[in-house]
């Protein structure tokens, strides 16, 4: 099973690199996006079943477009990552639509095909 996901991050290092991980793991990125506009118009264009969304963006911060994809028909699954290691609460990021956060520089060592096809978190 094909799963889809959008790389949302204002570093087109970072969404390299992210893309590169997705991609060995088995998961097809269909779209990348540097800020939360665009990466409202991809997950709009693309239904992606995931979306990898970094925390600062350009334009608004990750978990504010989390809230509003969760307004969306079937929202995808979104893995929150940031350098920034604040701690949420299981709680606060549900609210906020998201389904875990994984800081960036883990992504490397967590079963990301699981965090995108998990039911729980």
């Amino acid at each position: 099973m094909c799963i889809d996901i959008v790389v949302v991050d204002d570093d087109p290092g970072f969404r390299r690199i992210a893309t590169t991980l997705l991609t060995a793991r088995g998961l097809r990125v269909v779209a990348e996006s540097r800020d939360g506009a665009s990466a409202l118009a991809a997950v709009r264009e693309h239904r992606p079943r995931g979306l990898l969304l970094d925390l600062h963006l350009p334009d608004l911060d990750g978990l504010s477009l989390a809230r509003q994809l969760a307004q969306e028909d079937a929202p995808p699954r979104i893995v929150l990552t940031s350098t920034d290691r604040s701690l949420w609460s299981r709680e606060e990021l549900e609210t906020a639509g998201i389904a875990c956060f994984v800081a960036k520089d883990k992504l490397a060592d967590v079963d990301l095909r699981g965090l995108f096809t998990s039911t729980t978190t």
